[in-house]
């Protein structure tokens, strides 16, 4: 006799499993699919929860010309590049002073194909709009202020003298009135570690420890989307879609092309270490200046050195 109360206990054990897998998934902000082809298998890419408003705003938008790495001469300077969704800029508010101490109200979190963070479409009390980077937690109908009046919450910006030792911030500005040039990538943020004099002590997302005037703005709060790094494009063609073109080993060219070229064949390398093509090492080379006149703000280098 066939046990059904036990085969049904096990299909019930088993559906939780699956059920609770999905609702994992779901909490992550990732969409997982069945493999019902194999660029599927190992497709991981957003659900866009964060996104609720689809269109963007006509008057925030800038033509993007496509260059396909080429300079003026028509030359390319930029490998890899060309093709794609035709795109359009979104002009962001970095510099966040024209309207201070004005609130501003949050109409919509949008999706910006030019950056990895999401933007929020604000609209400020006498009904201009702009685009600022969206930090986790803001949402519709949020309120958001920059200036001096400011609240130490998520999304307003002010001086980083204005703001309290230990607070994560992003959007960060290297001089006053420039607009934010640090920490704009998604789930991002950055830590002021102390503040003395007219500088202040931010450790930034590489963990180097860097010096910044205090009287230059920053924004509260992490930047939002932070699963953009789990996301798996999962086949070529999505690649293709974003603008990147195929990359060609250097070991199949010839050695006119390449330092890895030649040879009969599938032959080494042949030198020191693997080569770019312009015949500098591709491997921890260092390529910063070395009397740069910023390494005076430098108070620790990334990696503890």
């Amino acid at each position: 006799m066939v046990r059904w109360g036990f085969l049904r206990e096990a299909w019930q054990r088993n559906a939780k499993v699956f059920i609770a897998r999905k609702k994992g998934n779901k909490e992550m902000g990732m969409k997982h699919f069945r493999a019902y082809t194999p660029s599927r298998r190992n497709m991981v890419l957003s659900d866009y929860e964060e996104i609720t408003k689809k269109t963007p705003e006509k008057s925030l938008l800038a033509k993007k010309k496509e260059k396909a790495g080429r300079n003026s001469y028509g030359r390319i300077t930029v490998r890899h590049q060309g093709g794609g969704n035709r795109q359009k800029y979104r002009i962001i508010d970095f510099k966040r002073n024209k309207h201070d101490d004005m609130i501003a109200t949050v109409v919509g979190i949008e999706y910006d194909p030019n950056r990895s963070a999401n933007i929020a479409l604000i609209e400020y009390e006498n009904g201009e709009k702009a685009y600022i980077l969206a930090p986790q937690g803001l949402t519709d109908g949020a309120k958001v202020v920059a200036g001096v009046k400011a609240d130490i919450k998520p999304g307003n910006c002010m001086k980083i003298e204005n703001i309290p030792v230990g607070t994560l911030i992003h959007n960060i500005e290297l001089n006053p009135g420039q607009g934010g040039k640090l920490v704009r990538s998604a789930g991002q943020s950055a830590q002021l570690m102390a503040k003395e004099g007219k500088y202040a002590h931010v450790r930034l997302p590489s963990g180097e420890m860097r010096l910044i005037l205090v009287n230059c703005r920053a924004t509260i709060g992490t930047i939002g989307n932070s699963d953009h790094e789990n996301i798996k494009l999962g086949k070529a063609g999505k690649t293709r879609h974003l603008g990147i073109r195929p990359t060609v080993r250097g070991s199949v060219m010839n050695p006119v092309d390449h330092p890895h070229g030649g040879g009969e064949g599938r032959a080494p390398v042949g030198r020191s270490g693997p080569m770019t093509p312009w015949g500098k090492p591709a491997n921890g080379y260092k390529t910063r200046k070395k009397h740069n006149r910023t390494d005076r703000l430098i108070v620790k280098r990334r990696g503890g050195k």
